[in-house]
């Protein structure tokens, strides 16, 4: 990114049968950053979305395989940027905040900051989200670090060099997860702002649902633990293994000493065969910390081959969004 040009922005919208929100959202987001080119990435709409879209101005374009993190994917993919701006396309996220949420990005040469949401309208934020959400947050951070109250934002700021070394990986609504994950594995200075979030427009539907992608990103969080942290989950395994073999194997021991018999043989074979496999899972485990290693650290050099964010060029701008700290709420 150059220190006299001005950065390219590029605002990212994934998009799946959104006619009654999408032209609000592009008309906004153009309103507030004239300069940024807005591109809405359909993914197979069934009502009038691209049409409405390009009727907006924004670039439309396409993603056949079903599912949101398909189209993250193909969206960090083709836009060349300097700054990201990845919002939902369901007009509940304040478009008038991205100016400061950029702002933020630059000052700070930080590689993402998510827009956590704040509001007091149930019909936005229903409940059995929020509590979803709180909890799926609370457990990566036990795992990953806390450094974000609201990990399923789909609103977001990102440095080019964030977006063009994630290596997504996953299919659908998981995909806030992962996003999450890559940066506090990589220790990416990363920041996050308290933005309103308002219900969506009368016509609008939400695609999530609260149990089936629940669960979906619980099992995400499972893979993500032992994909990134294999030592501590093969290292659970282990112990909870060495546990039970160790209680089956006491009575047999015990009697053993006492007779001199083992007349429990296949309890004294279940316990010899669950140990074997405590062992099998620790020494798993310290062979993929390592492979895992390797892999964190190229993905570290492939971040690094990218410029950072450079400071916007009225360092005393103030930012209209007010950062919050992540430990003061949970």
């Amino acid at each position: 990114m150059s220190n006299t040009a001005a950065p390219s922005v590029a605002v990212l919208i994934p998009c799946y049968n959104e006619e009654a929100a999408i032209g609000a959202v592009v008309r906004d987001f153009r309103m507030v950053l004239p300069e940024a080119a807005i591109y809405v990435y359909d993914n197979n709409s069934r009502d009038r979305t691209v049409e409405v879209a390009a009727e907006a101005g924004a670039i439309v374009r396409h993603e056949s395989l079903q599912g949101k993190g398909n189209v993250v994917r193909r969206m960090f993919a083709d836009v060349e940027a300097d700054i990201y701006v990845m919002v939902d396309g369901d007009d509940t996220y304040h478009a008038a905040s991205a100016p400061a949420l950029i702002r933020r990005l630059q000052d700070s040469q930080l590689d993402m900051v998510n827009a956590a949401r704040v509001t007091e309208v149930q019909a936005a934020y229903r409940p059995g989200h929020r509590f979803g959400n709180l909890m799926l947050t609370a457990l990566v951070a036990f795992v990953f670090g806390k450094r974000t109250t609201d990990m399923l934002s789909g609103y977001r700021v990102f440095s080019r060099r964030f977006v063009k070394s994630f290596p997504t990986m996953v299919v659908g609504f998981e995909i806030e997860t992962e996003l999450t994950v890559h940066a506090l594995e990589l220790r990416m200075p990363i920041m996050e702002v308290a933005t309103p979030y308002k219900d969506r427009p009368v016509g609008s539907v939400s695609k999530l649902s609260t149990f089936k992608d629940g669960f979906r990103i619980l099992y995400m969080i499972g893979k993500l633990v032992k994909e990134e942290r294999p030592m501590q989950s093969f290292g659970l395994t282990a112990a909870l293994l060495a546990l039970v073999s160790v209680i089956l194997a006491v009575p047999v021991v015990v009697t053993f000493l006492e007779t001199g018999l083992v007349p429990r043989l296949p309890t004294a074979v279940l316990s010899t065969g669950l140990m074997i496999l405590a062992f099998l899972a620790l020494t798993c485990g310290l062979i993929l910390e390592t492979v895992t290693r390797g892999r964190r650290e190229m993905k570290r050099l492939a971040y690094l081959s990218h410029p950072a964010p450079q400071p916007h060029p009225h360092p005393h701008a103030t930012a209209q969004v007010v950062s919050i700290d992540p430990t003061a709420r949970s």
